[in-house]
């Protein structure tokens, strides 16, 4: 069994689909997608309905992101909405009919609001969308930092575990390895990392794929 973390997505389906066919995920693999899900890219509905396919044919755990929690919270009115399309929520609302909240199925929120978490770890990883706290368990961490603190600000968590992570964008298009964190958004490039061979693939929304090792 394979333990594969997947990079912020952003509504990139054709790169999310060049991924996967590239890994070839098995039924005993686990997946862990590190959020932001939406915005950003052409195809935030695609990517939705992929992975709540993916949730129900593999082992699936889907992290939220900041953005993710900027599409659930535009529901509680218009300061709430207007602020999550002036991030990118314009773009995902453009992928569902009548560009609007209405044209957002059911199933989408089911998705994110009861099948995504805020982190997951194991002996050895934490898998959160942003950061962690240092000094702080994972069942004490703010929403907050889970979901928008900057690498720039990473530090060992007292676990001892790696910290797998996005949200920070690399813009060199390559994960970066701190020892103690590794960070999977690669702006352009989507990136899913095995954690037991440190072995990685690569795909853009042209289709393009690449294959590499964490330094």
């Amino acid at each position: 069994m394979r333990l594969l973390a997947i990079g912020d997505i952003h509504g990139r389906l054709r790169a999310l689909q060049a991924l996967l066919d590239t890994v070839g995920p098995t039924p005993g693999d686990r997946i862990v997608t590190l959020g932001d899900y939406v915005d950003g890219g052409p195809n935030a509905r695609g990517v939705l309905d992929l992975l709540i396919v993916l949730s129900t044919s593999t082992n699936l755990v889907a992290i939220r992101g900041n953005h993710d929690q900027l599409m659930r919270e535009a529901r509680a009115g218009e300061f709430e909405l207007e602020l999550w399309k002036s991030l990118g929520g314009d773009q995902t609302l453009a992928s569902y009919p009548g560009e609007s909240m209405s044209g957002v199925p059911d199933e989408h929120w089911r998705f994110l609001d009861a099948t995504c978490v805020d982190f997951f770890e194991n002996q050895s990883h934490i898998f959160v969308h942003a950061h962690v706290e240092p000094d702080l368990r994972l069942n004490q961490q703010r929403q907050r930092t889970l979901h928008w603190r900057a690498l720039s600000m990473a530090v060992p968590h007292m676990s001892g575990k790696t910290v797998i992570c996005g949200h920070t964008p690399q813009t060199s298009g390559y994960p970066v390895n701190l020892g103690h964190t590794i960070c999977l958004d690669t702006a352009d490039w989507l990136t899913c990392l095995d954690l037991s061979s440190n072995e990685y693939w690569q795909a853009n929304n042209e289709g393009e794929t690449r294959q590499l090792l964490v330094e």
